[in-house]
This record gives C-alpha cells, structure tokens and sequence, in this order.
C-alpha cells in the first residue's frame, strides 16, 4: 500500500522530529494530542503536526501509524489503537517502532492483526532526525517491505531478515551498550566523588582510557533529563536477556540507576532545557550530593 499519511503517537523527543521530516519530505503527518502535555503540544505545533480529535479520526486517516512512546506505555497504547481499528474498519500499518523486548512485539502482534490492522516490528536506533541526519529504523516482519518506503521520505530504513521480534531485538543489545555503559559511567563517578577521588581518577581516564572519557564529557550532562524514560527501557532489556536464559540482574541495577538519576531535581529536566554550561564533572558532583542526602536521611 502507497503511504501518503503518517500518524505519529505520540509527538515527543523522537516522535516531533521524525514528523518534521515526514512532513518536510511531503508526507501528511497527524497525531492526537488528546490527554497530552503542554511540551507535547508544542513540540507538535513546531513540527507542523496535524492535530486530529480523537484515535478513531487518527486510524481512519493514516495508512502508516507510528509509535514512538516509553516501553511501559506500549500495550495500552497498542489496546486503544486495536479498539480504533475495530471501530473503524480500517486496515493501516501499525508500526510498533519502542523500545521492547522481542517477545513483548511479538505478543502485541495479534492485538493489532485481530482488530483487522497489519503489523510491523521497528526500532530506533540513534537521536532524533535533524539537519543532515537521520537515526537507524530497522525493520522486521512480513510488513518491513511496505515500511521501507519512509526510505523515499528522508528516513532511513534498514530491513532485517526474519520474523517480528528482529528488530526489537538489535534495539535491545544495542540500547544494552549504550544506556548501560551510561549508567556505569555515572555510578562509578559517583562513586569516586564521594571518596573524594575524582582528580585521580580523571587523570588515570586521561592517561589511559582518553576515548572514554571524551564520551563521558559528551554523555553524561545529557543523561539525567532521559533518565525517567529509560527506566523502562532498561526493564525491558532486562527481560529480553532473562527470556534468553541469561541473568537479567544486570538491567535491574542499570534501571535503579535510571530511578535514582530520574528522583533527583536534575530529573526534573528536558533535553531543550537542560542547563548546557553544566559540565559532566558538575553533574556528577550534583547528583552525588543526592546519593549522600540519601545516606543522611537513612
């Protein structure tokens, strides 16, 4: 089926930008702001995102759904958009393109395919889509060939071999490298702070690991406004590797790292508004200070 409509739910850091260039490349970009935030509705009044009334309204319209929201959200949202297509008649593409264990696509497939829609398995990987480039979409399942299309509409799209699940699956180790090694970062440096050892320790990383640490510099002042919406994430990497007989213990700690990054008032951030002049040494200087206001309270 010809795409000429995209409908994206929900319009946030990812999906605002990847409407932009849809919407940029001549595509018809719709969402439903029912029930959504302030920053939400800005982000799609930037993106030049049409709003629609309700879900119903939106699945009648679009040949081409897109979600794009936290992993814990994803079966709710996957249960209200299959009422909408049962309602509607309608047989669009629903692109489940989250951060999801490969068994939790999987199981979303039929509450899709038995409202009457059609499924494909995507994932993201890389930032948002801005000037110049765009993130990895990998795709899987016997729809992947109808959602390459987006390749025409400035994205780009990178078709896997296999069933529904495939996709899914390269998110998870790859967000498992990056989001984990994250987390890592941030509590090993905490860790040096409240032993008053990080001059040492920045020395050593220089003389030795300088690659790493330029990564942690770039990294780690932008990780506690995502922090929130990761928590999930790393959840669902954790049991994506639990589902594979491998220890799953791993993730939980990543994600009670997320939890605690995410409770403190640097949590309290977005990307857009995040203090840009604060180094990764004050962040994690501040975020110290936290663990051990814990430590007092305790």
């Amino acid at each position: 089926m010809e795409i000429n409509t995209v409908a994206i739910l929900s319009p946030g850091d990812m999906g605002h930008a990847v409407g932009q260039r849809l919407r940029e490349n001549e595509l018809d970009v719709i969402t439903c702001l029912v029930g959504r935030s302030a920053r939400t509705r800005e982000l799609s009044a930037k993106a030049g995102i049409r709003d629609v009334s309700n879900v119903e309204e939106l699945v009648g319209q679009s040949d081409l759904i897109m979600s794009m929201t936290v992993s814990a959200a994803v079966p709710s949202l996957c249960r209200e958009v299959a009422d909408a297509i049962k309602s509607t008649g309608s047989d669009t593409l629903f692109a489940e393109c989250n951060a999801i264990a490969p068994q939790l696509t999987r199981d979303m497939e039929p509450v899709i395919t038995d409202a009457g829609g059609r499924f494909v398995d995507v994932s993201i990987i890389g930032g948002p889509p801005r000037q110049g480039y765009s993130p990895h979409f990998y795709t899987s399942g016997d729809q992947a060939a109808e959602f390459e299309q987006l390749n025409d509409f400035g994205l780009t799209v990178i078709k896997l071999d296999g069933e529904v699940g495939q996709a899914s699956g390269i998110k998870m180790c790859y967000a498992a490298m990056t989001k984990g090694s994250w987390a890592l970062y941030s509590e090993l440096l905490m860790a040096a702070e409240l032993m008053g050892l990080t001059e040492p320790l920045l020395e050593e990383f220089r003389e030795g690991q300088s690659s790493v640490l330029r990564r942690m510099e770039r990294t780690i002042p932008t990780v506690p406004p995502r922090s929130r919406r990761w928590i999930s994430e790393m959840e669902e990497i954790r049991d994506t590797f639990a589902h594979l007989g491998m220890t799953p213990h791993l993730f939980e700690g990543v994600a009670e790292m997320y939890r605690f990054i995410g409770s403190t008032p640097l949590g309290e951030e977005f990307p857009e508004s995040r203090d840009r002049e604060r180094s990764f040494t004050d962040t994690i200087r501040l975020l110290s200070q936290y663990v051990q206001k814990e430590e007092d309270a305790g």
